[in-house]
């Protein structure tokens, strides 16, 4: 099969770790952009991306691209396309999804519209049977990219973003989504030879993250179902083939402690869960604790805590004692150890009282934020799991 041109998204800030990610794979990335990646690759190489990519949303692989003025001329490309190469003829269901930018579109609707017009029409022609279309995003997905008289048309071979990654059962309040967790442990220094620790661990997503990477397992092992399946270049015997290549099993144990904890009972619950789904749960120690007494081995790795940002005044008056006892704990239990927080309140991030090594700079979606990296310098060790004299 031909290579075409694949757009890998994630989050805005997050494509050089992205582009890392996919060099590491074996796929050089042509070009990045805010929120993507471009690389070349066949169909089979999208249902690897799918099935391995941590630090993704979506593997989009291109169809064709034209030049557009409106939205009438969008259709008359669009329905000399050869659709009947890409969808099935029989029992097809298709949703279109688009960025659109040009300034013939009053009704955001509309070019979705046309675009399917347009798939259907040459469908019916050509195969006597049309596709069924609605917004659901577990089939067969189209997106369609059109700004200015620039238009790019792609297989969505995700459908739904290849951040679900089926182990959270309970979300929990605010969650990180699993690729920006996987995203954020990829810009600290961890070696995934070292202790992991994450303090106000909620439901638990960046200790499993952190199994999942520590393990070498993939991304998607426990996910079934993509929009690749509903393309008509699937072959489900080279994606049997395939998911057996990359599948790997979880080890019994790891060299080195992965511990989570929160002061909410109910988080932890719901953190055991997860990562019992996710089949990492006894590669985890989870604690009911405070922050402030999070047991700290003796060897040095990473700590990373994902406080709350406090959207109003008030909230963040409260905060700013919490924010300030993050940093007595950098300071006075973390010798040695990488100190890391991911906030999306620079006001906040000043109360900690440290000097930053780095600011890396991320978004919670709409959210701006930042991972504030800080160097513990090294003195008198802790005793391994302090906390735990009585």
């Amino acid at each position: 099969m031909s290579k075409r041109t694949i757009l890998v998204t994630c989050p805005k800030a997050c494509s050089e770790i992205l582009a890392e990610e996919l060099d590491s794979l074996g796929y050089k990335p042509s070009s990045l952009v805010s929120n993507g990646v471009f690389i070349e690759g066949d169909y089979e190489d999208c249902i690897h991306l799918n099935l391995t990519l941590r630090t993704g949303l979506r593997v989009l692989w291109e169809v064709d691209n034209f030049t557009a003025r409106d939205g009438e001329d969008l259709y008359h490309q669009a329905v000399r396309m050869p659709w009947e190469d890409w969808i099935p003829a029989e029992d097809a269901y298709i949703s279109i999804v688009s960025s659109v930018r040009n300034d013939t579109v009053v009704n955001t609707n509309f070019p979705n519209l046309r675009l399917k017009d347009a798939i259907v029409d040459r469908m019916r022609e050509v195969t006597g049977d049309r596709p069924n279309s609605g917004n659901e995003r577990d089939r067969g997905v189209i997106f369609l990219y059109w700004h200015e008289e620039e238009v790019c048309i792609y297989l969505d071979t995700s459908g739904i973003p290849i951040s679900n990654r089926n182990y959270r059962a309970m979300p929990g309040a605010a969650p990180m989504r699993e690729n920006l967790a996987a995203s954020v442990i990829s810009a600290t220094r961890w070696d995934k030879a070292s202790p992991f620790l994450n303090p106000m661990c909620g439901s638990g997503t960046l200790a499993i993250e952190a199994a999942l990477m520590a393990s070498g397992v993939p991304g998607q092992q426990l996910r079934h179902e993509f929009a690749f399946q509903h393309f008509k270049p699937f072959n489900p015997k080279r994606y049997d083939e395939i998911r057996k290549e990359v599948r790997k099993r979880v080890p019994d144990s790891l060299p080195f402690p992965i511990i989570a904890s929160d002061i909410d009972r109910q988080a932890i619950r719901a953190a055991e869960t997860n990562a019992k789904k996710a089949g990492v749960a006894h590669l985890i120690e989870f604690r009911v604790c405070d922050f402030r007494d999070a047991p700290i081995p003796e060897e040095p790795g990473v700590i990373v805590l994902n406080p709350e940002y406090g959207e109003r005044l008030g909230e963040q008056r409260q905060l700013e004692d919490t924010y300030k006892a993050i940093g007595d704990l950098f300071k006075k239990r973390c010798p040695g150890y990488w100190g890391y927080i991911f906030t999306g309140n620079k006001t906040l991030g000043k109360r900690v009282g440290l000097k930053t090594k780095r600011k890396i700079e991320f978004y919670n979606g709409p959210i701006e934020c930042r991972l504030l990296e800080y160097e513990l310098y090294g003195g008198t060790r802790n005793p391994k799991y302090t906390d735990q004299e009585s």
